[in-house]
């Protein structure tokens, strides 16, 4: 339903959660796009998923919808994301449990191209290139830095 109801092509679903409560079930619709999203567009994509579950449910449904874009917090998801942030740092944990850090430099239709930091204790950080399919990301964060 989230999906069918984006206004605009350029737009995608990076989330939708239901909680299980029975009583009044709240909806959460995280969606972005290749230039960001407006609040404009999040108030459209709601409108069209209430009707849409009108549409299913009956009127009578009791339920909270929340559409609104990913925080800057929130891992990326989707290859889209992944695109918008080219040139910022990431986190990113990987399947073999380890961390690694570096700047993203390019996305690929398989995985990204990052600039990894290279720590070593006492000596001066080092950067090598590493290309990284999305299959083995289990977590990317955008690294916020206030320099």
């Amino acid at each position: 339903m989230a999906e069918a109801s984006l206004p605009e092509n350029d737009l995608f679903i990076v989330d939708v959660a239901v909680s299980d409560s029975a009583v009044r079930p709240k909806i959460t619709v995280l969606a972005d796009g290749e230039q960001g999203i407006t609040i404009d567009q999040c108030a459209s994509i709601s409108r069209r998923v209430n009707a849409k579950i009108a549409e299913e449910y009956g009127e009578e449904m009791s339920y909270v919808l929340e559409v609104s874009s990913p925080g800057v917090d929130f891992p990326l998801t989707q290859p889209q994301q992944y695109k918008r942030n080219i040139g910022r740092n990431l986190k990113l944990k990987m399947q073999d449990g380890t961390e690694k850090t570096g700047k993203l430099e390019e996305v690929t239709e398989t995985g990204i191209n990052l600039t990894q930091e290279i720590k070593q204790k006492g000596k001066k950080a080092t950067y090598e290139p590493v290309q990284i399919p999305f299959g083995e990301i289990v977590k990317a964060n955008v690294v916020i830095s206030f320099k």
